[in-house]
């Protein structure tokens, strides 16, 4: 077997981006993973620990995290099972389908996915694949940061890094990235929008809140309730997590002008962190005194992202100017 299912991704500098910001940008390419986004870093490290010896595995998701379940389980030769809401875009059922799935659609919100796929696992015995809340997933997407890490050689370190945030595996694999590398000083800017912000709903209350609704397009984005880990990280002085949110209508003008200027389509929770750098976010940071004025190069993660194409992408434009 593999020693891992992820692949190494470019690290790119973004000349249109750093002119934005004023300071380098890096994209670290995530869609360019072999299951479409970082999530099959954690979740080929979980799979590579918890199901060698599994009748199948089984995973609730908003697409991106079953695309990388089913690609690793069929890799694996195990049968897998994708629990998804009926929120989850058609093309992305067909891919699960084409890697061999079995698609089950549940619910409206991942939440009530996660409900099936969790009783799939006690009634039938097949192996839990968590999308964003376990230790291994983080182990699994540190490995973004001890890349980019090697990339920049021992001299060069991110003023700051970007990340989108769902349930928050992604900003917890980069919590330990960073603690990996010894880049604890490095803030970290976690993105959401506005209706899929359980991370920003938590860090205003003070605890861990569940949001009544998902209202955000951007589905995979749509966890109710951030992981506990997550929330924690952000009361802790060892590192700086500035929580931002942006609208649905900023993060698709991200993903346009993304596939404007750099020539890569990704999808809405992606444009997300993208936003920030477009929708002059950093900038108003750097006024408020949040970050440097003098701010090192940028890390930007670009997390990718399977459920998006050229129809999607037309519909969403549709749904947010109606």
């Amino acid at each position: 077997m593999a020693k891992h299912f992820h692949v190494n991704t470019p690290l790119l500098e973004s000349i249109s981006m750093s002119k934005h910001v004023g300071t380098t940008v890096f994209l670290k390419m995530e869609n360019s993973q072999p299951s479409g986004s970082f999530k099959i870093r954690g979740i080929g490290h979980l799979c590579q620990q918890r199901a060698t010896q599994s009748k199948g595995v089984v995973c609730s998701s908003g697409g991106n995290a079953g695309m990388a379940a089913a690609y690793v389980a069929r890799k694996m030769g195990l049968p897998a099972t994708i629990v998804v809401p009926s929120s989850t875009p058609q093309l992305v059922v067909q891919r699960l389908k084409d890697q061999g799935a079995t698609v089950k659609i549940v619910g409206k919100v991942w939440d009530d996915a996660n409900g099936e796929a969790l009783r799939l696992t006690e009634t039938e015995g097949l192996t839990y694949v968590p999308p964003f809340d376990d230790p291994l997933l983080w182990q699994g997407h540190a490995s973004i940061i001890t890349e980019v890490a090697a990339s920049l050689g021992p001299v060069v370190k991110p003023g700051a890094v970007l990340v989108s945030v769902g349930g928050g595996g992604l900003l917890c694999g980069v919590i330990q990235g960073l603690k990996d590398v010894g880049w604890t000083d490095v803030p970290i800017i976690a993105m959401e929008t506005v209706g899929a912000d359980c991370l920003n709903a938590a860090v205003k209350a003070g605890r861990v809140v569940t949001l009544d609704d998902i209202t955000s397009e951007a589905k995979c984005l749509g966890a109710k309730t951030v992981c506990k880990k997550a929330f924690e990280c952000t009361q802790s002085s060892e590192l700086t997590i500035i929580s931002e949110l942006v609208t649905d209508q900023q993060a698709l003008h991200a993903v346009e002008t993304f596939l404007d200027e750099e020539r890569v389509l990704v999808e809405l929770a992606c444009g997300a962190s993208l936003a920030a750098v477009y929708s002059g976010l950093i900038r108003r940071l750097q006024d408020e005194g949040r970050l440097p004025t003098v701010l090192g190069p940028l890390l930007v993660i670009v997390c990718g992202g399977s459920s998006i194409d050229m129809k999607q992408l037309a519909n969403l434009k549709h749904k947010l100017q109606t």
